[in-house]
């Protein structure tokens, strides 16, 4: 008697993609959580909720961009952790469209770069932003650490063009010795070369090192940031491009499994009705 073959209506709902998904999303809440929770400690540390108005610009407060990345990695995490753990068909679409929102943002801002890289407008912004840091280095601490990490550790440079443009700001302008400034004529230390025989940081190594009839090797970085980081993207910018791409087809990856689990956990669902 030959067997009768039945095409199967419905779909089992794959445990290894479910908890894929859910191990994932897990360590993306996680790491959004620990990063909002940074942004929000440094945002009360300064005292910044009970005065916004004192922050010069708030796109460019560190603590506000932590707290920015952490609310969408925790609501994206959140949404994907739970519904695969939960085979809520509600959660994974909403963590569908945060990750959609996410890769058109993504891709929006590589087509401002590559439409704006040659107009003036990237290097315009960037200009304004390092002089809003240097203008208030002393004022912000989380923008004196970004600076001093971007001048020491990331591009060794020192100001926006050189040296020079520390005189924007209050404290290293060369009239401030007037007013007893000993940092006046000066730079932050961040800007001095690191010795080879120095254990720890002289903080003083960049005063007066601007004034008339200062020794001609002045162990400071003399190369501008804005210069420094061009050079940074044209020497990295293929593995830049690299990581761009894997980022967006692993957010792509993970769009296409969590509806796929998302169909196979309506199919069981309809199963039963």
């Amino acid at each position: 008697m030959p067997v009768r073959k039945y095409r199967n209506e419905t779909r089992e709902v794959s445990c290894c993609m479910k908890y894929l998904i859910f191990v994932c999303n897990t360590a993306l809440w996680m790491t959004g959580l620990v990063i909002l929770a940074a942004g929000i400690w440094a945002w009360n540390e300064k005292d910044a909720f009970s005065n916004l108005n004192k922050i010069t610009l708030l796109v460019l407060d560190p603590a506000f961009v932590l707290i920015c990345i952490g609310s969408v990695a925790f609501l994206i995490g959140f949404t994907g952790s739970v519904g695969a753990l939960r085979e809520n068909t509600c959660l994974l679409g909403t963590f569908i469209i945060l990750v959609c929102v996410l890769l058109v943002v993504e891709v929006c801002f590589g087509i401002m770069y590559l439409v704006l890289k040659d107009k003036g407008w990237i290097k315009d912004q960037a200009t304004e932003g390092l002089r809003a840091f240097i203008i208030h280095y002393r004022e912000d601490p989380d923008q004196q650490n970004l600076i001093d990490w971007i001048q020491e550790d990331w591009l060794q440079c020192c100001g926006i063009e050189g040296p020079k443009d520390w005189d924007s700001n209050n404290y290293f302008n060369c009239s401030s010795s007037a007013i007893g400034s000993r940092e006046a004529c000066g730079v932050p230390f961040s800007c001095c070369r690191r010795q080879t025989h120095e254990l720890i940081k002289n903080k003083q190594c960049g005063y007066d090192v601007r004034k008339e009839g200062y020794p001609v090797d002045r162990h400071i970085y003399e190369r501008g940031c804005l210069r420094a980081g061009e050079e940074y993207l044209e020497m990295h910018i293929v593995s830049i491009w690299i990581y761009i791409m894997l980022t967006i087809f692993w957010q792509i990856l993970f769009v296409i499994f969590t509806q796929n689990l998302r169909s196979d956990i309506n199919a069981q669902k309809s199963k039963w009705h």
